[in-house]
């Protein structure tokens, strides 16, 4: 099968993609492309310019790492095929009217979401969870020493944090009763319910207060837009500042982030490091990395859980339901259900060294059996199009 690769610079290691479909006997064509400038600007361009790398090399499908709605609508007119997998979730531009072309297959690794898709008719939305090139990550972590006691790779969504930034221009009601809702959220792992508990006078507020600037073919709703942009970043944000104080406090806390403003005691900020080379060497010298999920993903596992594992390195993480499809619990990875429970378990495992090697060993070797790059392509271009 020949596959147009649109690509652009983003967190999943394409490289890893392109040497797996290749090895699963298809070939490439590649053409590099910015999201923002097709998503914000004028997308004319980008169009002229890939319908002539199709006229010139007559590709089976278009392939691209997330869903635009600006290619849905190219493959629509030359009736090819264009398959996208989502790492995000949720992912704002699946919600728009092309979503539903025919053309689309759309692979998301949220699981809920993908049903919730389904449910509305929608079945151009498939399941696939994240994969990792576990041969690529063996050959760059042999041999690594032990470096780091707990870890913690990734940003706080601050910048994303529009709920602060306005705060002051609601009613006392209102920010009373958000808080209580991340009160509760902060208490449930593993389920979203911000989009369930704001509506009426809360939502109508929230709506006059972070306004939304229409776009043609937007499907989301005020109550979506407002809990998945407004109000679930900002409790990520409250939650990972809080779970990684509670950890530097009492274990001291290696955190590899842009966010070089968090400064505390027992916490070494190391600043940013590289998604190819340098996390999943921080990944396999560290004996305990934490994963804090980003609140109003459904059910996904998210793609830094396979990087952990696939660098082999001990996987300690917030429980999503998605976990169960692929992993044991204290065999392939640890979860946390509560603060308390989150310092119980780095405490437990930093004193037992033994059982944190087995359970990383086994979560490594679970994901290099069943969870690859070449894997997912043979799902996506094997039993999704067959």
């Amino acid at each position: 099968m020949k596959i147009l690769f649109l690509q652009w610079k983003c967190v999943v290691e394409q490289k890893d993609l392109e040497d797996a479909f290749v090895q699963e006997g298809h070939s490439l064509v590649s053409f590099w492309f910015s999201p923002r400038e097709i998503l914000y600007g004028d997308p004319s361009g980008f169009e002229k310019n890939v319908t002539e790398v199709m006229q010139k090399e007559h590709p089976d499908i278009v392939f691209t790492v997330n869903y635009y709605p600006v290619i849905t609508n190219i493959c629509s007119k030359r009736k090819i095929k264009y398959v996208s997998w989502v790492y995000d979730s949720p992912f704002d531009w699946m919600y728009f009217k092309e979503i539903m072309d025919p053309c689309n297959l759309v692979y998301t690794f949220d699981k809920e979401l993908a049903m919730e898709f389904h449910s509305a008719g929608i079945n151009t939305v498939q399941y696939l969870p994240m994969a990792v090139n576990t041969d690529r990550l063996d050959i760059l972590t042999e041999g690594l020493p032990m470096m780091y006691n707990v870890s913690f790779v990734g940003n706080f969504y601050k910048d994303a944090d529009f709920f602060s930034q306005k705060r002051s221009q609601l009613s006392d009601y209102t920010k009373g009763y958000l808080d209580a809702v991340k009160e509760a959220q902060l208490r449930i792992s593993g389920y979203s319910l911000v989009s369930e508990v704001i509506g009426g006078a809360v939502l109508d507020e929230l709506s006059k207060v972070y306004l939304r600037y229409p776009i043609p073919g937007d499907l989301r709703t005020d109550k979506y837009f407002m809990a998945e942009s407004v109000i679930n970043p900002w409790i990520t944000c409250i939650e990972r500042m809080g779970l990684l104080e509670t950890a530097a406090k009492n274990f001291g806390l290696d955190l590899f982030s842009k966010e070089r403003d968090f400064i505390l005691p027992n916490l070494n900020n190391r600043g940013p490091v590289s998604y190819c080379d340098e996390m999943p060497k921080v990944f396999r010298q560290s004996r305990i990395n934490l994963n804090i999920s980003r609140r109003g993903m459904r059910s996904a596992v998210p793609l830094r859980c396979f990087d952990v594992m696939g660098s082999g390195g001990f996987l300690l993480s917030n429980f999503q339901s998605g976990f169960l499809d692929m992993f044991v619990p204290d065999q392939d990875f640890v979860f946390y259900d509560s603060k308390e429970d989150f310092v119980q378990k780095i405490g437990y495992y930093l004193a037992h060294e033994d059982e944190r090697a087995a359970i990383a060993k086994n979560g490594h070797d679970k994901v290099a059996a069943k969870h690859t790059y070449r894997h997912r392509v043979r799902e996506m271009l094997g039993e999704g199009l067959g």
